[in-house]
């Protein structure tokens, strides 16, 4: 886990939920498309990169068109590429076992979506990463971002800030 994962799950993630109850009170149309637009950007980072190419290596991409999908989904603040396809990876070795990373049938719903990701301890104990990601570590740019994950995002929200204020 990148040193910007936990500062991301501990800090932003509660952060960027308790700031949308200020959404209604600084409402604008421009926002909600920028919102709206960063919405589908980095649900493709996610889908389309992180998912589909890096975890399961469905297709093969241009490592230029790799690298901007994959940059599109470190903005979703789920956490670094290394470490999200390191889970995944696992979660899809040990589906529906006492190994398995996010196991509804056994945790339940809610640690399944949201609880394994602040449980690190034990997902931690049950998992044998990094060794399944030798693909993204041979790689600079994904060690820069499992290195600096936490400054993109500040950096995109700043941008953002700076364009168009608090809405």
């Amino acid at each position: 886990m990148g040193p910007g994962s936990q500062i991301s799950k501990v800090v932003l993630f509660p952060l960027i939920h308790w700031l949308c109850l200020f959404a209604p009170f600084c409402f604008s149309w421009n926002a909600f498309g920028i919102a709206y637009g960063l919405y589908i950007v980095t649900g493709l980072g996610i889908t389309l990169s992180y998912h589909r190419n890096l975890s399961h290596r469905s297709f093969k991409l241009p490592k230029w068109l790799e690298y901007f999908f994959t940059y599109c989904g470190v903005h979703a603040l789920q956490g670094d590429p290394i470490g999200w396809v390191s889970n995944h990876r696992y979660h899809h070795h040990y589906v529906d076992t006492k190994n398995d990373l996010h196991i509804p049938n056994i945790e339940g719903f809610w640690y399944s979506h949201i609880g394994w990701i602040y449980d690190t301890k034990s997902a931690n104990e049950r998992s044998e990463r990094p060794t399944n990601i030798a693909d993204l570590e041979n790689q600079f740019f994904y060690k820069f971002i499992h290195n600096t994950y936490i400054i993109n995002p500040i950096i995109l929200a700043t941008l953002l800030y700076a364009v168009g204020g608090f809405s």
